[in-house]
């Protein structure tokens, strides 16, 4: 598959560097067009309607995703480019999107553009780019809504609705409020960190909770807990002082 391409980036540098990367190191791309503020994208993108946008976090007179709101309604993937922003990768990272970080890797740069071009159901896609946008609205540091990667394709959910993930292995069971259980391909310290600002807590090994559905702690057989669907999740030993004081925060809040 041949993609077209457009670059949106405010850096002359950084826009050949990565222009140079593309048509030397890439098969099958062809740069379109180049932007460098958000009314020249917006311009850029309906002109030339390209398969894939390289697109900044931030340019001039506003930021990528201001770019997005005013294009969502075209047929393109994305992939974000950034220096360092905690709280947009974040999001990105919530709603399983790709971003490169400067300076651009060749080979992950390279990665990124097979994957655009092995995307096929651009309705999903769709999905995660509002997912992304939904997240963005939302007040820092928080994000409600995850998109989570299975063997069947996306599932885009509620935040609130987790009530624990359990590690199996190298992957984790993500246990929903109903009964729904979803089994994601990745380990379960990548959703430790990525619900650091939840109020989610890793209380063993194998488990991370949301404070927020527990229901009760019980002290009988050296301590364990319920969650608001009757499910019983262990707990560490080490982890019961801090389980209990991060309870009581936020009971008290």
């Amino acid at each position: 598959m041949h993609l077209k391409a457009v670059i949106i980036e405010d850096e002359e540098n950084n826009r050949e560097t990565l222009q140079n990367m593309l048509e030397e190191f890439c098969e099958n791309i062809t740069i379109v067009g180049m932007a460098d503020s958000v009314e020249d994208a917006v311009s850029t993108i309906k002109q030339n309607k390209p398969d894939v946008l390289f697109l900044d976090i931030e340019i001039k007179s506003g930021s990528g995703f201001d770019v997005l709101h005013q294009t969502s309604h075209l047929d393109y993937e994305v992939i974000f480019t950034t220096a360092f922003d905690q709280f947009a990768i974040k999001a990105m990272r919530f709603s399983s999107l790709d971003y490169l970080l400067k300076p651009i890797d060749l080979e992950e740069l390279q990665d990124a553009v097979e994957k655009a071009k092995k995307i096929k159901n651009q309705e999903i896609y769709k999905q995660q780019l509002e997912t992304l946008i939904h997240n963005l609205k939302q007040e820092k540091p928080k994000l409600n809504k995850i998109c989570l990667s299975t063997a069947d394709g996306l599932d885009f959910i509620d935040v609130n609705t987790i009530l624990y993930c359990k590690a199996n292995g190298s992957y984790t069971a993500f246990v929903l409020d109903g009964q729904k259980e979803i089994l994601v391909s990745r380990h379960l310290k990548e959703y430790v960190s990525l619900f650091n600002d939840h109020d989610f807590m890793r209380v063993h090994n194998s488990f991370l909770v949301n404070l927020n559905n527990v229901e009760k702690f019980v002290r009988n057989d050296g301590g364990y807990i319920i969650m608001k669907n009757g499910d019983r999740v262990n707990i560490s030993r080490s982890k019961k002082e801090q389980f209990l004081d991060a309870m009581k925060s936020l009971i008290g809040r």
